[in-house]
């Protein structure tokens, strides 16, 4: 769906926010683009989008160049930025000026959406809120029904009932086709949704895994005290005691905190490094 080779970028020379990066993403998949901020995480996004240019290397997304926009790829894309500017328009006229850009765009499905996020389709663009313009614009996007969405930070602005809300509507949304990439600080407003985790760090990708393959290598534990045979990874304590990522040695499956998995791959790069590369040969090793 989308290949990314050797790709770099950068604003300014000897200044690269990506160097020699490489990234393959699959349809059928909601992915988690996760990282600090000034990490690149939005000019990655934006590449994908063709809004931005590398320098070296390329982004093809279904067989086209993205920065070439071309009409076949632009109607099988949409991009939600974290900041936008939605013109002063009742709802309908929105839908009937940028829906046809979409051939697969489902008005029933916008419908429902604005239904689910509480907003009447007679309203006037201009007199929503922030996070009530944001819904308009995810039920939109979502509703485009394009092989590719992109949404940074689409959970900003949202109050508590509505991020509950966006992910059941994003959960609707996936289908085999379809690839979707969510990238966000609020990592746990979107537990339980998005899969896998990709993690960008100092110019590169130092993480990209599966949930049930971070739930068999790594294990979330609440501890009252740390001992060497722990072999903790990252460790935060709490009101409740110290919450931990560690080694699963044990062969159980814990839940993934998303946060902690952050934060320790952050601080422990190099042996997480060490463990998904332990569990990639081993598995190459089994398939020959």
């Amino acid at each position: 769906m989308i290949e990314i080779q050797n790709l770099s970028f950068g604003y300014a020379k000897n200044k690269p926010v990506f160097k020699n990066l490489n990234l393959s993403l699959k349809a059928g998949n909601i992915y988690g683009l996760l990282g600090e901020n000034g990490s690149g995480k939005s000019s990655l996004m934006k590449i994908m989008a063709g809004l931005l240019f590398p320098q070296e290397g390329s982004c093809v997304v279904e067989g086209y160049r993205a920065q070439h926009r071309e009409p076949g790829f632009l109607r099988e894309m949409f991009f939600l930025p974290e900041e936008f500017h939605v013109s002063d328009l009742p709802l309908k006229d929105f839908v009937r000026t940028n829906a046809p850009f979409y051939p697969n765009f489902s008005q029933e499905q916008f419908q429902l959406y604005l239904k689910e996020f509480n907003i009447a389709e007679a309203e006037n663009l201009s007199k929503l809120s922030y996070g009530q313009k944001k819904k308009v614009l995810i039920a939109f996007g979502i509703a485009t029904n394009t092989h590719l969405l992109i949404m940074d930070e689409p959970t900003n602005g949202l109050d508590i009932p509505s991020k509950s809300q966006f992910r059941k509507v994003i959960a609707s949304a996936i289908d085999e086709n379809r690839v979707i990439i969510i990238s966000t600080h609020q990592v746990r407003d979107l537990s339980g949704l998005i899969d896998p985790i990709i993690v960008i760090d100092q110019q590169e990708i130092i993480f990209n895994e599966l949930l049930d393959d971070v739930s068999e290598k790594l294990s979330f534990r609440l501890l009252t005290k740390i001992t060497e045979e722990d072999k903790v990874l990252y460790s935060e304590h709490s009101l409740k005691g110290t919450a931990a990522v560690l080694e699963n040695t044990t062969g159980d499956f814990t839940k993934v905190d998303l946060e902690l998995l952050f934060n320790a791959v952050l601080a422990n790069k190099g042996r997480i490094r060490e463990i998904f590369s332990d569990k990639k040969v081993a598995e190459d090793f089994q398939g020959e």
